[in-house]
């Protein structure tokens, strides 16, 4: 989830899509470079040990733009694909 964060705040769209599942990424994305990201809050996980297939982290990650601050709240779904954990969606 930590690394996400950092591809989003430096724009490293072929990072984020690397680390997307195969079923759920998209065949590109284009980030807001009006967006700048401030920081990341993790406020809870499960799952996702040694031996776990599976695991969700809850976050809130904080922006600022032309328009103002704010923040968005999200809990990510991760699972391993061929052996690496790849974000599948937001629960």
């Amino acid at each position: 989830m930590r690394s996400r964060y950092s591809a989003f705040a430096v724009g490293d769209t072929a990072y984020l899509l690397a680390t997307w599942h195969s079923t759920t990424r998209p065949p590109s994305l284009e980030l807001d470079a009006g967006v700048r990201w401030t920081g990341l809050d993790v406020l809870r996980t499960a799952g996702g040990g040694l031996l776990e297939q599976e695991g969700t982290v809850e976050f809130r990650a904080h922006w600022r733009s032309e328009d103002g601050t704010g923040d968005q709240h999200e809990v990510s779904r991760f699972v391993r694909e061929v052996g690496a954990w790849r974000y599948l969606d937001a629960g």
